[in-house]
């Protein structure tokens, strides 16, 4: 079972259940014919959606750099908590995620409207790669790492639908025999992962690279570094060259559906893993509420 519902902030009632298996978008829609849209995915543990502030929060920050309608989110998040409680009580999957996609709606409507729908469905297993880690490879996105600011109709740092890009990135890991991908800027700065951020340890100080980079903010890593707060580790954000990751004493990648994983192996070089932290933090992770 797919639980699936249309939000039509518009329209009354404005949450419709739908059927996942059959078409509910125009072939006109700009999300199918251009990318043109934003999506977000919350994690789901026994029914719970965590993190779904940050989540709404970078939802409409993407919609917002996309010139996108304003979106609904207290409307989106009622969807996205009925999906949740819908489809665990249904399969009483341990795991779960919820997409959240917002797309420009049809071409040369008037008024604009946004499409907009959130859907429910299991988490694959990572247990193994939260337990054993991945295998990472160094690519170069092809801009300096302060193109945001000097190009930011290039939207880095919004989550949209153009993800094209990401998958084939994804495809030349696997073509390399790793797992997944840190993207470096083309002047040796370190951004993030195709759907991940990157956390970094030197001694009792946890970083992640800057957002300033036009590096997506990530959720999973912001909850994470709560936790390790809490541990007396100082975090934050930071500007990181690619050789400098030589010296950290362990690496992970940070995501919604993966949560912490670590880098066991960097473009081939083995690197320590922190299996005690890792556990920890996964840990953490999956009691959160709200």
């Amino acid at each position: 079972m797919t639980v699936c519902l249309r939000v039509y902030p518009d329209r009354d009632p404005q949450l419709v259940a739908v059927d996942a298996d059959i078409p509910q978008v125009s072939v006109l829609d700009l999300g199918v014919t251009r990318g043109d849209g934003v999506f977000e995915v919350l994690t789901v543990v026994d029914g719970r959606p965590q993190a779904v502030g940050p989540h709404l929060r970078r939802l409409a920050n993407s919609a917002a750099m996309m010139d996108l309608p304003p979106v609904d989110l207290e409307l989106i998040g009622q969807a996205a908590r009925r999906v949740a409680d819908a489809e665990y009580r249904a399969g009483q999957a341990h795991e779960l995620l919820v997409k959240v996609v917002v797309t420009r709606g049809i071409e040369d409507a008037a008024p604009p409207s946004c499409t907009c729908w959130v859907v429910a469905f299991p988490n694959p297993d990572h247990s193994r790669e939260r337990r054993e880690g991945i295998d990472v490879v160094t690519l170069d996105r092809g801009f300096p790492h302060d193109i945001a600011a000097r190009a930011p109709w290039l939207l880095a740092g919004a989550k949209t639908l153009s993800y094209a890009v990401n998958k084939a990135a994804l495809r030349e890991a696997a073509r390399r025999g790793a797992d997944d991908v840190l993207f470096t800027s083309s002047d040796g700065y370190v951004l993030e992962g195709p759907s991940s951020s990157l956390l970094a340890r030197f001694g009792t100080r946890m970083w992640t690279p800057a957002t300033a980079q036009g590096v997506l903010r990530g959720t999973t890593q912001g909850s994470a570094f709560e936790y390790l707060g809490r541990r007396g580790f100082a975090t934050g954000e930071a500007l990181l060259r690619a050789e400098a990751l030589e010296q950290a004493d362990a690496l992970w990648l940070a995501s919604s559906s993966r949560l912490i994983a670590p880098i066991r192996t960097l473009d081939g070089r083995a690197l320590s893993v922190d299996h005690g932290l890792t556990d920890a933090m996964n840990e953490a992770l999956l009691a959160r509420t709200e």
